[in-house]
C-alpha cells in the first residue's frame, strides 16, 4: 500500500459561479450541500433550484460538468458528505460543495468515495476544519489529506464488494416506491373516485389521537445513545422513516413504534413513520388512528403534505401548524366498515414496506461494518465476497420475485383464474426489463 496525497490524485476544484438572477422555475437541475447530502441519503428532494438549459450549454462550453463517477464532496455546513455523480445533468453551487476530477490512473473514483465515508477520512476532516462559527473545507486543505492506496485491481474490488450491498438496497428502495404507488391507487380508487357525498366531515382530532412535541433541553442530547432516540423535526426524516442522529436522556413528549410524524414547522406537511419509540421535538406530531385504519390516516395526511406543497410553490411560506389548526383540521370520513376493509387490503402493503426497510438497515450496518476493515486490510476482499456471497445471489432474484407480485396485483391476472401461475411467471421472465 502507499501513501499519497488526495491533490496528487485528482483534481480538486469547485464550480463556476452561478447569482440567484440566473435561477428559473424549471430546467436543469442546481445544487446545493442540501441537495447533495440528500441525494446521497436517497431522500427526497424538495424546493428544487434550477437553472435554464441555455445557461447550463454556455457553461458547458466553455467549462467542465460534473461527469459520471466525479465526487462531490459537501465542504460547508454539514461538511464531508461525499456523491458519486452517476450520468445526470446537473450544475452546482460554488463554495458549498468541492468538485473532485481528472483522476489520475492510480485511483478508482468509486474506491475513493467508499474511504470518504470512513472514519479515516471523516479524522482528518474534523482535524482540517476551518472557521469560528461555521466550518468549512477549503481546496488547499483537502489537497493535502492522505489516502493509502492498495493496487488499482484491490481497489476496484473492494468498491465493486460495497456497492453490491448499494445495490441491493437501492433496488429495495425501488419496490418500496412501486408499493407506495400501488397503495395510492388504491386509496384514490376506495376514497377519491368513489367518494360518497354522505361521509361526515369530521376534526382530525375526533378521528386521530394527537401528541404535538416539545424538545427536551439542549444539554441532554447525544449522539452515543444514551437515553431514548429524538427526533427535532422533518430535517431527521429519511425517504420512508427517520434517520437517527441523537439521543436525549431527559425525553418529553413521545411516539410510539408505527406511529405517523406529521411535520409542524417549516416545510410543513412532511410526514414519516415512527420505527421506535421515540422522543420528538417542538417540530413534530404524533398521530394515531382511532378510526382503526391508520393507512386512511397516513394518506390523509399526505394530502395536507401536498397542498403545503404547493402553497410554497406558490410562495407562500407557512412558519408552523399549530395545535388549534390541526386539532380542527376538517376531514372527510367514511363508515367504519369500509375502513377496515380498505386497512385489510392496504395494511399488508405498508407491512411489506416495514420489512424492506428493516433490511435495508441490515445491509447498511454490513456495510458499515466491513468498509473500514476492507478500508485497513484487516479483511480481503475475498473473505469480504464470500461474506456476500448469499446477498448477491438473491439480489436479483429476490427483487424480480417481488416485482412478479406486484405486477399480478396490478393486472389482476390472478384473480381471473384462467391462467395458472406458473404460466404467467414464465411470460413475466420472458418480458423487458422496462416492461417489467
Amino acid at each position: 500500500m502507499k501513501k499519497v496525497k488526495l491533490g496528487e490524485i485528482a483534481e480538486i476544484t469547485s464550480s463556476k459561479r452561478i447569482f440567484a438572477s440566473d435561477y428559473v422555475s424549471s430546467g436543469i437541475p442546481f445544487f446545493r450541500g442540501k441537495e447533495i447530502s440528500q441525494k446521497e441519503k436517497g431522500e427526497i428532494i424538495k424546493d428544487l433550484l434550477f437553472i435554464s438549459r441555455e445557461k447550463y450549454e454556455k457553461i458547458k462550453k466553455s467549462y467542465p460538468v460534473p461527469q459520471e463517477g466525479d465526487i462531490l464532496l459537501t465542504s460547508v455546513g454539514s461538511i464531508g458528505i461525499p456523491y458519486l455523480v452517476d450520468d445526470d445533468e446537473f450544475y452546482f453551487k460554488d463554495g458549498n460543495l468541492t468538485w473532485f476530477r481528472n483522476f489520475c490512473d492510480k485511483i478508482d473514483s468509486h474506491f475513493l468515495y467508499y474511504w470518504m465515508l470512513s472514519n479515516e477520512f471523516k479524522k482528518q476532516v474534523f482535524n482540517n476544519k476551518i472557521g469560528a462559527v461555521q466550518k468549512a473545507l477549503t481546496i488547499i486543505n483537502l489537497q493535502d489529506l492522505i489516502i493509502t492506496l492498495p493496487d488499482l485491481h484491490t481497489q476496484t474490488a473492494i468498491a465493486k464488494a460495497l456497492s453490491s450491498l448499494d445495490e441491493k438496497i437501492e433496488l429495495n428502495n425501488k419496490i418500496n416506491k412501486e408499493l407506495e404507488t400501488m397503495a395510492k391507487a388504491l386509496y384514490d380508487y376506495w376514497f377519491v373516485q368513489n367518494a360518497s357525498k354522505s361521509w361526515n366531515k369530521r376534526k382530525l382530532s375526533e378521528v386521530a389521537n394527537i401528541t404535538m412535541g416539545q424538545s427536551p433541553a439542549g444539554s441532554t442530547y447525544n449522539e452515543d445513545g444514551e437515553g431514548i432516540v429524538f427526533f427535532q423535526g422533518c430535517t431527521d426524516f429519511g425517504e420512508r422513516f427517520p434517520i437517527v442522529r441523537q439521543y436525549t436522556t431527559a425525553p418529553t413528549r413521545f411516539a410510539e413504534s408505527g406511529d405517523i410524524l406529521l411535520s409542524v414547522r417549516a416545510p410543513v406537511g412532511s410526514i414519516n413513520f415512527a420505527n421506535t419509540k421515540c422522543c420528538i421535538g417542538r417540530g413534530l406530531s404524533a398521530l394515531n388512528n382511532k378510526t382503526g385504519s391508520i393507512t386512511h390516516l397516513y394518506f390523509i395526511l399526505k394530502e395536507l403534505e401536498a397542498i403545503f406543497n404547493l402553497r410554497n410553490a406558490a410562495g407562500t411560506t407557512f412558519g408552523a401548524i399549530t395545535k388549534d389548526d390541526l386539532f380542527s383540521l376538517s376531514v372527510n370520513i367514511p363508515p367504519i366498515d369500509i375502513l377496515l376493509k380498505f386497512e385489510n387490503i392496504a395494511k399488508p402493503i405498508f407491512d411489506k414496506q416495514f420489512e424492506i426497510e428493516k433490511q435495508n438497515q441490515t445491509l447498511s450496518q454490513l456495510r458499515d461494518f466491513l468498509l473500514p476493515l476492507l478500508m485497513s486490510g484487516q479483511v480481503q476482499v475475498t473473505e469480504a465476497e464470500s461474506t456476500l456471497d448469499k446477498t448477491q445471489s438473491i439480489k436479483n432474484q429476490d427483487y424480480y420475485n417481488q416485482r412478479f407480485e406486484l405486477w399480478l396485483q396490478d393486472l389482476k391476472l390472478a384473480a381471473r383464474g384462467d391462467i395458472d401461475r406458473q404460466t404467467l411467471r414464465e411470460i413475466f421472465d420472458a418480458m423487458d426489463d422496462d416492461d417489467k
